[in-house]
């Protein structure tokens, strides 16, 4: 099954490869990832330039999928200086570091000041890689956290994913000015289902490089529940050409959120050299459990404290968060 879908991988990630370059696809067949699924539709409108820019070109030579596994000892490389742990499929780390994994998030429209403000305080006492909030509370978070190890994360585009590349790359640029240093922008779902792979990928790249000219981590969110399997491998592909730093499954407002089958697909494709962030429906110890042993090195969560808790054997003090 594991050869199956490494295969399915690598032939789709042809096909994308193909559209993008300008070339037509190759004659061969790229089975379905789910059964009974349609090849989607040859996209049709005006030939793709036969040239992309060169940074562009460069990332064609280079790209390639990596089902590679090796898993790092956590505590070493933290040692070592590490400010990222990039993690393979059945890779745990130590309960200890796992308030470091994760994102502790708060992206409900209703969020007040003083749970913005309890949000800055959990992070400091536990020590969680980011707070991930509405870019309203961006400037606010940054204030609370200077002098911390905990970083702001904010999100573009988001939760549809519809804005205009270039009003996301400002959205970006913006949070980024205002002490954002990761980005978690939202795909255009709408083009990827459509075939539209030059629209994606220049969408996704817009963003990244606002981030990159100010040394900004750069995430894409999928919405893997809207998805095929397929449309994951596709995504995930057009992530990775464009740069990207991450990719994430979820915003947490769709039909559903995060799975370890979504997560241990989204791994296959990128392979060590991305990020994989599980977000959406991880609710506890367990659900992070299975999403890291997966192949996520990343966790969104509104539960952030509940899951440390557990992790060190002690009664959550907090009732479970009822959303993302």
């Amino acid at each position: 099954m594991s050869a199956d879908r490494d295969r399915l991988v690598e032939a789709i990630t042809r096909r994308v490869m193909e559209e993008l370059r300008g070339r037509p696809p190759a004659a061969e067949s790229v089975p379905a990832a789910r059964a009974g699924a349609a090849e989607a539709p040859a996209r049709t409108g005006a030939p793709a330039p036969a040239d992309p820019e060169a940074e562009t070109r460069e990332r064609y030579r280079l790209f390639g999928v990596s089902t590679a596994r090796g898993p790092e000892d956590t505590r070493a490389l933290h040692a070592a200086g590490a400010s990222r742990v990039v993690t393979t499929v059945g890779y745990c780390p130590a309960s200890d570091g796992l308030a470091s994994l994760i994102d502790h998030t708060l992206l409900k429209p209703e969020a007040t000041r003083a749970q913005i403000e309890q949000l800055c305080a959990e992070a400091r006492q536990h020590g969680f890689a980011t707070v991930c909030v509405n870019p309203v509370w961006v400037s606010l978070c940054a204030d609370l956290l200077r002098g911390c190890e905990t970083r702001v994360c904010t999100v573009v585009g988001f939760p549809l994913g519809a804005n205009r590349a270039e009003v996301k790359a400002y959205e970006a640029a913006l949070a980024i000015e205002q002490g954002a240093s990761e980005i978690d922008m939202v795909m255009n779902v709408g083009a990827l289902k459509s075939g539209d792979y030059h629209l994606v990928e220049r969408d996704v790249r817009t963003v990244v490089e606002a981030c990159r000219r100010a040394g900004a981590v750069s995430k894409v969110i999928i919405e893997a529940a809207l998805l095929t399997d397929d449309e994951k491998v596709r995504a995930c592909v057009l992530s990775r050409v464009a740069g990207a730093d991450f990719v994430k499954t979820s915003t947490g407002f769709g039909p559903g959120g995060a799975t370890a089958a979504d997560v241990a697909l989204m791994r296959r494709v990128v392979g060590p050299q991305m990020g994989v962030k599980a977000a959406g429906g991880v609710r506890d110890l367990k659900s992070a459990q299975a999403m890291i042993e997966a192949g996520a090195d990343r966790i969104g969560a509104s539960v952030g404290v509940k899951i440390v808790q557990e992790s060190q054997g002690s009664a959550p003090t907090l009732p479970a968060a009822a959303g993302y």
